[in-house]
C-alpha cells in the first residue's frame, strides 16, 4: 500500500514523527502482564489520533532475556510472549490502513549466547560458527583492557578456557563482522521482514560492529556520563569499515519499490562523525544523543541544535531529534519538572528534521521508582546496585485510571507501577486542553498545517537564557514561525503578534506585539 506524507514526497522519513514503543510495557493483549503485539494493535488508533507518522517497536525476537530482548536467539521469529510472525504481519496491515509506518529494531552487534551459532562455537572451536564471533585462546588474563558498557571486563571465559568478547552482558557475545557469513545472514534477515511489509529498522549499536583486528588496548574507559563515545573507545567503536555495511543495507532498502528506511543508534561524541552515518548512500537517519544527554541549560541546547543541524546539512541529511528513549531516565525527572519537559518537547517538535517520541512522554511520565527486588536491568545487577539502570523509564503505560494496572493489563505488570501512576492515564488527559497529551497533539497537528516546523530551515540565536529559533519553509513561505524557550529563572518579554502554541496554559496572548514568557516555558509564534 502506498502511503502519502504531509510533504507529498516519497521520502516520508525526512520530517516524520516516530513513536517508540517498548513492547513489553506498552499494552497487554492476552492478560499475562507483558505487553505484546495484540495489545499494540489494539492501541494503534491512539497513535493515529496523536498524529505520529510511524511506530518503532523494540526487539520482539526470541531472546535469552538477559537485556530486554537485545540478546537475540532467532532474528526471524517472534518471542511467544509477544505473539507470532503473523501478528507482526497483521500489525503492519492495520498500521498501514491508519496511515502509519512500522519500524522494527535490529541487533547486529551481538547475539544471545543461546543462539545456535554460539552454541555450536562452544562445542567446536574449529567450527565455522566459532569464526563468526571474537574468540581468543586461553590465557591467564583477558586479551586486552576492553570494558563492557554495562560495567566490568568485556571478556568472559568459555568452559574450555577461551576468551570471548561481549561489549554488553556476557550473554551477548559480539559478532565478528570481518566474517562475510555474518553480513550475508543479516541480508537475509532484512529481506525477511521487508518482504513482510515492515517499513524500516532502528539499528542497535550502529557505531559498533567492527573492532580493531589487532585487539589493541583502548586508550581510555567508556563513561556513561559522556555525550557519546570518542577517542577513548577508538578500538571498539566507529571503525571505518562499518560504513561498508550501511551502504550494503541501504542498497537493500533501495531495491524495494516502496521506500524502506534505516535509523542508526550512533552514540558518538563528535557530531560530524555521527553525520557520516547519514550520507546519501548510507542510513536515512543517525541518532545523535547530545540533546538527550544535556542538562537543562540554554547554552548547551543552543549549541547542540546548531552543531547537529550543521553536521547533517553537510551530508544532505535531515536531523533526527530525541529527548527520551528506553535507555535514559525520563526527561520530567532529568529536567526537574513536567513544565520543563513540556517546554523542551515543544522546542524539539519545531526543529527541522524528524522527531522521535518515547511512549509515555506525551503523558508527562516521570522516572518511576522501582524496588531493588523488582529491578531487571543488567546494568543494576552487574554494578551491584551502583547504577540504577533503565527500569524506571520502562514502567508499563497507564491507559485507564479506573482499571487494574491503569488499563495496561488485567494481570500484575511485569514491572510494578508506582502509586499515583493512574493519575497520568490517557483517559485522564484526552480532551483536557491543559494536558500534556493535548499539547503534543496540537504540536504535531501544527507540523502538518504549517510548512516551517519539521520540514523548514532554522536559525538559532541564544539571548541570555532564552533560545530563539526562526523557522522558514524551504519553498519561501513569507510567513515564518519563531519558537522561543525561556530556560532561565526570570520572566522575559519577546516580540510576537500571534501565539500559535504554548507549553504552559498560563501563557497569555501577545499585547502590542509583545509576549510575556515565564521561566521554563516555550511558545510557537508568528512575529
Amino acid at each position: 500500500m502506498c502511503l502519502t506524507t504531509r510533504s507529498g514526497r516519497d521520502e516520508w522519513w525526512r520530517d516524520a514523527v516516530v513513536y517508540q514503543v517498548y513492547l513489553r510495557s506498552f499494552a497487554d493483549g492476552n492478560g499475562d502482564g507483558v505487553g505484546d503485539f495484540a495489545g499494540l494493535r489494539a492501541r494503534l488508533p491512539y497513535l493515529a489520533s496523536l498524529g505520529v507518522d510511524a511506530v518503532w517497536v523494540t526487539p520482539h525476537y526470541v531472546s535469552g532475556g538477559a537485556d530486554g530482548g537485545y540478546d537475540v536467539i532467532d532474528y526471524t521469529a517472534v518471542d511467544p510472549s509477544y505473539g507470532t510472525v503473523e501478528d507482526v504481519r497483521a500489525l503492519v496491515a492495520d498500521a498501514h490502513d491508519l496511515g502509519l509506518r512500522v519500524l522494527l529494531d535490529i541487533v547486529p552487534n551481538h547475539t544471545s549466547d543461546q543462539h545456535e551459532w554460539f552454541r555450536r562455537a562452544l562445542e567446536d572451536p574449529s567450527s565455522p560458527e566459532a569464526a563468526r564471533y571474537h574468540f581468543m585462546p586461553p590465557s591467564e588474563n583477558p586479551p586486552n583492557n576492553w570494558q563492557s558498557m554495562f560495567g566490568g571486563p568485556a571478556w568472559s571465559r568459555t568452559p574450555d578456557g577461551r576468551w570471548y568478547l561481549h561489549l554488553f552482558t556476557p550473554q551477548q557475545p559480539d559478532l565478528n563482522w570481518d566474517n562475510p557469513e555474518v553480513a550475508d545472514d543479516f541480508d537475509r534477515t532484512l529481506r525477511f521482514w521487508f518482504d513482510l511489509g515492515v517499513d524500516g529498522f532502528r539499528v542497535d549499536v550502529a557505531y559498533g560492529l567492527f573492532k580493531d583486528p589487532a585487539y589493541r588496548d583502548n586508550p581510555g574507559i567508556y563513561s556513561p556520563t559522556l555525550f557519546g563515545h570518542g577517542p577513548e573507545q577508538v578500538m571498539t567503536t566507529n571503525q571505518a569499515r562499518v560504513h561498508q555495511i550501511w551502504r550494503r543495507w541501504r542498497a537493500i532498502c533501495d531495491s524495494y519499490a516502496e521506500e524502506k528506511m534505516l535509523v542508526g543508534e550512533v552514540s558518538l561524541a563528535d557530531l560530524d562523525q555521527v553525520g557520516l552515518y547519514a550520507r546519501p548512500d548510507e542510513m536515512h537517519h543517525a541518532f545523535q544523543f547530545r540533546l538527550l544527554k544535556s542538562d537543562w541549560d540554554a547554552a548547551a541546547f543552543a549549541s547542540t541544535i546548531t552543531e547537529a543541524l550543521d553536521a547533517f546539512a553537510a551530508v544532505g541529511a535531515p536531523a533526527p531529534w530525541v529527548l527520551g528513549n528506553h535507555d535514559k531516565a525520563r526527561q520530567v525527572t532529568r529536567y526537574g519538572s513536567e513544565r520543563r519537559a513540556r517546554a523542551a518537547a515543544l522546542l524539539m517538535l519545531a526543529l527541522p528534521g524528524s522527531a522521535y517520541l518515547y511512549a509515555g512522554e506525551e503523558l508527562g511520565l516521570p522516572e518511576a521508582p522501582v524496588p531493588d527486588t523488582a529491578r531487571r536491568d543488567p546494568i543494576f545487577l552487574r554494578s551491584n546496585g551502583a547504577r540504577l539502570g533503565r527500569d524506571g523509564c520502562r514502567i508499563p503505560m497507564p491507559w485507564d485510571s479506573a482499571a487494574p494496572a491503569a488499563g495496561f493489563s488485567v494481570a500484575d505488570p511485569w514491572l510494578p507501577q508506582p502509586d499515583g501512576w493512574a493519575g497520568y492515564a490517557v483517559d485522564r488527559q484526552e480532551g483536557d486542553p491543559a494536558s500534556t497529551l493535548t499539547m503534543y497533539q496540537q504540536a504535531i497537528l501544527l507540523r502538518d498545517l504549517y510548512k516551517a516546523p519539521g520540514s523548514g530551515l532554522a536559525s538559532v540565536t541564544l539571548e541570555g537564557e532564552v533560545i530563539r529559533v526562526d523557522l522558514i519553509a524551504r519553498d519561501g513561505d513569507p510567513d515564518p514561525i519563531t519558537v522561543w524557550i525561556n530556560m532561565g529563572s526570570e520572566t522575559v518579554t519577546v516580540p510576537a503578534h500571534r501565539l500559535l502554541l504554548a507549553s504552559s496554559p498560563d501563557v497569555g496572548g501577545p499585547v502590542a506585539g509583545k509576549l510575556t514568557l515565564a521561566p521554563d516555558t516555550a511558545v510557537w509564534t508568528r512575529v
